[in-house]
């Protein structure tokens, strides 16, 4: 009946129209199923008035998909297209009093597709590649209530964190984290991964920082960081909020940090301060990089990292200043942050201030292998230590956009070093069968300070015609390093085992060193076409450096007054730089193409303060880059990228000086050392699915050095090594990690692999000597969830490691390392919960080290979440309940191999509070 009275209604109001005067009117279209590429027969199409909603005409579609409604009256219409399975189609439209309606192509979408749609638009948001940036969206990953920013970056494919906090992005290191694009307490990223809660964060941006003057003219220099930067929400911008959290446990460890933040719109305040035991102390490698040493040997750890070795390094200025897991630290560490926009934003300031008492006491005992042309012999080192450092550290940055077309930058950072360290070593030299070559004891302590202040200056131009700029930067360098020291040293060496020789060193020693530097550029780009651009550069740089090192050995009335001219000596050196490149920039929908070159000539000059000798040299530098992309689309990207450079030696590498900090290992200096040049080329693969969650992220890099800074190493038969810096060619390394992410079974599942290869070449008793080093390794991620139940993922990684040297190819070292860490959360009524973590490091004993070093590093904590929002949780936390955490590292050179272990933090039970406060940006319970 109802069917009978619709077919009625429906012809009656079609014979409206039909009895009324014609007009010439009309509306046509093609209804198609876009998807699946063909057309629609029988869709239903239907004209509805807008202003009243009484259906005026409907047809039928033919087998072609077309339509045509005719004698239409002026008026705006509601056009309605339905066919069975597919979501309804509407749009609107105006007939005037003459004319006709093309609606064109009408697309279709079935209803099971547009579910999906809705699906895909969530994951979308999830993920995202925008230009050169991976986005992800922060609330698509589920974290626990309170959680930090640290424990969200674990959840995001393509991002690992390890065990102190570091963080890797698509196979690279990550060396700035940024909150809002601006800097948070400096070059720390720990002190906000692991204090910023996640909640906060609306989106993680991970992409390649380029320089202040790359930004602005959009032509890439070649200067880029990996950086990650936090988009916190717009709610979350005002108020204040922090941590407070302590804990005291057995054997007399102790931890406490507190951290306050007020935002307000565009103001941040930030303070913290730490005061612990337990190695928590919130400091990265970074300081290290800028306050430590710098060296010309490469080493590879037992997962194929590589790093520099700080054996050559000239031990009276002392150790480092970091804690890395080696020892017992006591730390004392605060800070404050301050940032602000005003003026419509064209001001805007940020600053940053550290200070740091950090002590480290402990032990540790090496055991090393040297590789020699003829043979082979042992080193056993046992060491003691007392370090500490008193670090102040700050920075600010002002920028001014003066008007529309120009701004000005101001940058300034200063510091200060006080370090003092004692260190107490015993060592004995065996031959391949076990026989005594030297034995010796030798006490060194130091006391160091190390002060710096830089600045910048950076004014940025943009004239009338698009594209047309021109910046000037100036920069200010000041670094000093003074040093005194005693060394005591009484070895003993022997000829077939029989004792012959006797050598006592007891000396005094003084370094001071203090370099300035002033260098300044002008850039100058022009638009070619609406998609080309060029840039042209030129700059001029000086460098002064003055450095002195005088060692007293002592006289028979007790005191150190008797200049050893032997291991004493003073050079002043003047370098003189200028440098002048082109660039050329294109870019047009989906391909970017920047390339250029940049030339410079050094003028140097070494004069020898005590004799007045002066040498002086002229160099030739070339920085060649080039850097282009390709987008398939938004999600789906491809690069590669080229940069060549020179890098002058280090002023302790050049000082013609031996160093005796080490009697049975002197380093001497290389006037005649040149500059190395070195090609690095790399290339990206990037590739997210939303529908699937399936991403894929590949980067390779091979990195090749011409006259490569290496070392010539010289050991006699009483086992003393003399070492001095030379440039060789043949160094190349090449790396590759590829990571592919998929969903299943409901799980984020993670597969990860990579390879190192690298060929280093250095001299070893006057013969060449090549070491080759391969790493593979092969990783995975799983992990899942359910919301108050758990939260559990699991790690795994095995590495095999091959080195073989020329010098000795029937002694290769082969060895696979294997990791599998464990990490669970479970969640009970009443609010408690259970965390448990394990690290299985499982190391493959070799022909050189036998001993089983395999360990279960085993931590849990127990907690009740107490308070509005779980504000406030309380923990029985236990570390290392097994007591296997044996420190150690394993590590192969050019021509020896090593193995270290050492004190460090092992077994202990605590009991602490953390309470997460917060007015106006409230945590979200979850």
């Amino acid at each position: 009946m109802r069917k009978t009275n619709l077919i009625a209604l429906l012809l009656l109001a079609a014979a409206v129209p039909a009895s009324a005067q014609p007009f010439p009117n009309s509306v046509k279209g093609t209804v198609s199923d876009t998807l699946a590429k063909q057309q629609i027969f029988k869709a239903v199409v239907s004209l509805v008035r807008a202003r009243d909603s009484m259906l005026v005409k409907f047809t039928r579609t033919d087998a072609n998909g077309f339509f045509e409604i005719k004698d239409l009256p002026p008026d705006k219409y509601v056009l309605l297209t339905s066919f069975p399975n597919y979501a309804d189609y509407t749009d609107t439209f105006t007939i005037g009093a003459s004319g006709f309606a093309d609606m064109g192509r009408i697309p279709m979408i079935t209803k099971t597709h547009l579910l999906q749609e809705v699906v895909v638009k969530q994951t979308v948001a999830a993920i995202r590649l925008k230009g050169d940036t991976t986005e992800y969206r922060a609330d698509s990953f589920h974290v626990q209530a309170n959680a930090t920013v640290e424990e969200l970056l674990k959840k995001l494919p393509g991002i690992q964190v390890d065990k102190n906090g570091q963080i890797t992005a698509q196979g690279q290191k990550v060396q700035k984290v940024l909150v809002d694009g601006e800097e948070f307490f400096g070059d720390d990223p720990t002190l906000v991964t692991q204090n910023i809660r996640a909640d906060m964060v609306d989106k993680v941006q991970v992409y390649d920082k380029k320089s202040d003057q790359a930004t602005f003219t959009g032509i890439d220099d070649g200067e880029k960081t990996k950086t990650l930067n936090l988009k916190l929400k717009d709610d979350k911008k005002k108020g204040y909020f922090g941590k407070l959290d302590g804990g005291i446990g057995t054997d007399g460890f102790y931890n406490g940090q507190a951290l306050l933040n007020k935002f307000r719109k565009k103001e941040k305040m930030a303070v913290f301060g730490i005061s612990s035991n337990t190695g928590k102390i919130g400091l990265n490698w970074q300081d290290q990089r800028n306050f430590g040493d710098n060296s010309n040997d490469i080493q590879f750890d037992e997962n194929g990292d590589g790093y520099y070795d700080g054996s050559n390094r000239d031990e009276l200025e002392g150790w480092g200043g970091r804690y890395d897991g080696q020892g017992f630290p006591k730390v004392q560490t605060a800070g404050a942050h301050y940032n602000n926009k005003w003026n419509d934003d064209r001001q805007s300031i940020n600053g940053n201030y550290k200070i740091l008492d950090l002590g480290v006491t402990g032990n540790s005992s090496t055991n090393t292998q040297y590789i020699l042309p003829d043979t082979l012999y042992y080193n056993n080192q046992q060491q003691s230590f007392v370090n500490r450092i008193l670090r102040h550290k700050g920075n600010l940055v002002y920028d001014f956009d003066m008007d529309s077309t120009s701004s000005l930058k101001i940058t300034v950072n200063a510091g200060n070093d006080h370090k003092t360290t004692i260190s107490q070593f015993y060592n004995e030299a065996l031959t391949a069968d076990k026989q005594p070559v030297n034995q010796g004891n030798r006490t060194l302590s130091t006391q160091a300070d190390i002060g710096s202040f830089n600045s910048s200056l950076l004014w940025r131009k943009k004239f009338k015609k698009k594209g047309r700029t021109i910046t000037v930067s100036a920069r200010e360098n000041y670094n000093q390093h003074e040093a005194t020291g005693f060394l005591f040293a009484d070895n003993q060496f022997f000829t077939a085992g029989i004792p012959t020789l006797n050598q006592v060193t007891d000396q005094y020693k003084q370094s001071d060193s203090r370099l300035l530097s002033f260098d300044s550029k002008i850039s100058y780009t022009e638009p070619l076409s609406p998609v080309s651009s060029l840039a042209i550069s030129y700059g001029i740089g000086v460098n002064n450096n003055n450095s002195s090192r005088n060692s007293f050995n002592k006289a028979p009335n007790g005191k150190y007054e008797s200049l050893d001219t032997v291991f004493s000596n003073g050079y002043a050196f003047n370098i003189l730089t200028q440098k002048s490149g082109l660039t050329y920039s294109y870019i047009k929908k989906k391909f970017r193409l920047t390339m250029g070159n940049t030339v410079g000539y050094t003028n140097f000059t070494q004069t020898d303060q005590r004799t007045a000798i002066t040498g002086k040299r002229n160099f030739v530098n070339w920085f060649p880059q080039m850097s282009t992309s390709y987008a398939f689309t938004n999600q789906h990207r491809i690069g590669l990228n080229y940069n060549g450079s020179t890098t002058q030696p280090s002023l302790q590498q050049l000082q013609p000086l031996k160093t005796n900090d080490d009697p049975l290992n002197i380093v001497i200096g290389n006037p005649a050392l040149r500059p190395s040049f070195s090609n690095r080329l790399s290339l990206f693969y990037n590739d997210f699915r939303p529908i699937s969650g399936r991403s894929t992220w590949l980067w390779v890099s091979y990195n090749t050095t011409n006259n490569a800074f290496t070392s010539r190493d010289y050991v006699d038969s009483l086992g003393r090594r003399v070492s001095q810096s030379i440039n060789v060619d043949g160094n190349y390394s090449m790396d590759a990690n590829l990571s592919y992410g998929l969903k299943l079974f409901g799980a984020s599942v993670d597969l990860e692999a990579n390879m190192n290869n690298s060929r280093y070449v250095n001299v070893v008793n006057n013969q060449q000597n090549v070491t080759v080093n391969r790493n593979y390794g092969f990783g995975m991620y799983i992990g899942k969830q359910v919301e108050k139940v758990y939260d559990n993922s699991i790690q795994a990684h095995a590495t095999y490691t091959t080195t073989v040297s020329s010098i000795q190819k029937n002694a290769p070292r082969n060895y696979w390392t294997y990791n599998i860490h464990p990490d669970f959360d479970f969640f009970f009524p009443w609010k408690l919960q259970l965390h448990t973590d394990l690290d299985f490091a499982f190391r493959q004993r070799t022909s050189d080290f036998d001993e089983d070093l395999s360990t279960v590093y085993w931590n849990a904590w127990f907690g009740k979440k107490m308070l509005k929002g779980d504000a406030l949780v309380i923990k029985i936390a236990a570390n290392d309940i097994l007591d296997q955490n044996i420190g150690f590292r394993r590590t192969s050179n050019t021509n020896f191999v090593t193995q270290n272990t050492y004190s460090t933090i092992r077994r202990y039970f605590m009991l602490s509070a953390v309470w997460s406060f917060s007015k106006g940006a409230t945590p979200n319970p979850q």
